[in-house]
């Protein structure tokens, strides 16, 4: 008889207990006695986000194919059931087994974003396991981290007892086995993180020592145990095709943030754009096989009873074979009465002819992403967009029956002026005028535009890493000036406006390119309260300038200084293919307004291609 952690009482007084009651569809159970290895896979975050994440699907499935190793999920408790356990000393749990966290033999938490830190040390304090890597003994799990914010994993160092740096396809299995053999053998937790270091791709953060220089940045960063690589190179799956994926997900009881099937359709990006961190961690772009994704498609709607699919990749329009793909879709989903969903599309005919087909024009609105208002600025992030692609493309989607658009634009970008800022409202004046050119009789109801504006965090690993940021006030006035000149467009009436938290994005800037005396900062605000910092109402910046404060550390030495070229990053001993050269060319190429090419018009030299023996895809 399976035990359940929270009894009907506690379930009662807690919104949405599906969340932690485990049981849905698909979900794997094992008898305990019969692994060796015990994995609780983390998303530090409420259930609804943490479900709608592909990662944790992969592996859970991957790891569960193990006949050795039983794979579990555990997510962030809301505040409501936080304050519960806390007072009746509940210990977090696993949603399969309910069982303990304490018990498992790894905690895996996936950090896909910055503002996700203090859910980490919640996770970590309600499972009852010290906060510190250091004060751990023999008998806790060990913690372990993956996902994107790995790439600079030292404001999280002394938290974890390892990471993983690339994607988990590669070489878990080699861990796990690792690990297997060391526990029957029974060595101590040193020696199998001994042996992990060994691993391509683990970084074991107690094995490395850094020191500063007088103002400040870092002078070395250096392995103390003879383990312990200098370079540790991210691990890349070359062919996506013959690989792990679910062709039976989890299903949640619950709606999900992305309540729908998953297809990946392709992993990495051929566009470079200067300001994104996915578009050169997952460098190069491979394309999954057609065939196996028709087949994998019709597998997850078989097992799963979605009534939507999502075609995923971070340029969706990029994917060699999304007519082929789609032609198929639109074929069996229509049989199924299942919706088909395109995000990452480009602005082009092809896109929104395909659209016209798989959408409800009276629901859907079209999200497009100029990213800056003005040519130049856009030239400068590499965007590869121009006014003319923009203006057309909004035109034929008003042709064609849309009336509704999403503009997404970041503030604070290098070089930025108050022309590009202004531009932003031009540019969304300039599409709303293209809507009232179409005859009236021809017209969708009334035009709405919905301008969002993000500020620009600089990122480990792309070509504005050396970037400086800006403090909140100015952040602000960014925002104003935007918002007035919106104001003093003629069709003002058709654009709403709305922009993201400053305070939020100054923390972010801090933790994205952080060092290890982050950390300290990161502990003391935890236990001053603060959780859930991705979600508005939970937010308390003035928490964090506390605990900067008491850590002796000034925010602005994180965020307003440009970086020298010459600077040692906390990232630095991580290789992720693409060479800081090309990095460095790319930011002098940004700061004259110069366009780089796409990777298949022509190869650029970044590393990326020829690393862990790919193959360059131009043609």
């Amino acid at each position: 008889m399976r035990k359940l952690a929270l009894n009907d009482e506690i379930l009662l007084k807690i919104e949405k207990p599906a969340r932690y009651i485990g049981n849905e569809v698909n979900s794997v159970m094992k008898d305990p006695e019969k692994v060796d290895i015990r994995f609780a896979m983390c998303f530090p975050d409420v259930y609804e986000i943490g479900m709608s994440h592909l990662g944790i699907q992969i592996l859970y499935d991957m790891f569960n194919r193990r006949k050795d190793t039983w794979c579990e999920r555990v997510y962030s408790p809301w505040p409501d059931l936080d304050k519960v356990m806390r007072e009746k000393n509940l210990p977090l749990f696993a949603l399969e087994s309910q069982d303990p966290i304490r018990d498992f033999d790894f905690l895996g938490i996936t950090i896909q974003y910055e503002m996700c830190y203090t859910n980490i040390l919640q996770v970590l304090d309600l499972s009852g396991i010290p906060l510190r890597a250091a004060d751990r003994g023999e008998s806790f799990p060990l913690v372990m981290g993956g996902g994107p914010c790995t790439y600079n994993p030292e404001p999280l160092a002394p938290f974890f007892d390892l990471f993983y740096i690339g994607e988990g396809e590669t070489v878990f299995y080699e861990l796990l086995d690792a690990y297997k053999e060391y526990k029957k053998a029974g060595k101590s937790k040193k020696e199998f993180l001994e042996r992990a270091a060994e691993i391509p791709g683990i970084y074991v953060p107690c094995f490395y020592d850094t020191a500063y220089k007088e103002d400040g940045t870092i002078a070395s960063f250096r392995p103390n145990n003879p383990h312990a690589k200098e370079k540790i190179e991210k691990q890349v799956v070359m062919d996506v095709t013959n690989t792990y994926y679910p062709d039976k997900p989890v299903v949640p009881f619950i709606k999900a943030t992305q309540d729908r099937v998953t297809l990946e359709v392709q992993r990495g990006c051929i566009r470079g754009c200067r300001f994104c961190q996915a578009g050169m961690l997952y460098r190069p772009t491979r394309e999954r096989d057609v065939e196996f994704l028709k087949n994998t498609a019709k597998s997850m709607l078989d097992s799963t009873g979605y009534e939507e699919i999502s075609l995923s990749s971070l340029s969706t329009s990029d994917y060699s074979k999304l007519k082929e793909l789609l032609e198929y879709l639109i074929e069996d989903c229509s049989e199924r009465k299942v919706n088909i969903s395109l995000p990452s599309l480009r602005i082009d005919s092809f896109s929104l002819d395909v659209m016209s087909k798989v959408q409800d024009i009276k629901k859907s609105s079209l999200t497009f992403a100029p990213e800056a208002g003005t040519q130049r600025m856009r030239d400068v992030i590499n965007k590869g967009l121009t006014e003319e692609v923009i203006l057309e493309g909004a035109g034929k989607a008003f042709e064609g029956g849309w009336s509704r658009v999403k503009l997404y634009f970041m503030l604070g970008l290098p070089t930025e002026t108050e022309e590009d800022m202004k531009g932003i409202a031009h540019l969304a004046e300039a599409i709303a005028k293209r809507y009232y050119e179409i005859p009236k009789d021809q017209r969708h109801g009334k035009c709405q535009i919905v301008v969002s504006t993000s500020f620009f965090v600089p990122k480990p690993f792309t070509p504005f890493q050396w970037a400086g940021m800006f403090r909140k006030e100015d952040y602000l006035e960014k925002a104003k000036i935007v918002k007035e000149e919106i104001k003093a467009q003629l069709n003002q009436k058709s654009i709403k406006y709305n922009y993201h938290e400053a305070d939020v994005t100054v923390l972010e800037g801090i933790l994205a390119r952080g060092d290890r005396r982050v950390a300290e900062a990161l502990e003391t605000v935890y236990k001053k309260g603060a959780i859930f910092d991705a979600w508005s109402e939970y937010f308390r910046y003035d928490l964090w300038l506390e605990a900067f404060e008491e850590a002796g550390l000034d925010p602005e030495f994180y965020t307003l200084r440009e970086r020298p070229l010459d600077e040692i990053f906390p990232w630095d001993f991580i290789s992720i293919g693409v060479s800081r050269k090309f990095l460095e060319k790319e930011w002098e190429r940004a700061h004259k307004g110069e366009i780089t090419p796409n990777c298949r018009m022509k190869c650029s030299g970044c590393g990326a291609a020829a690393y862990k023996g790919g193959v360059c895809i131009e043609g």
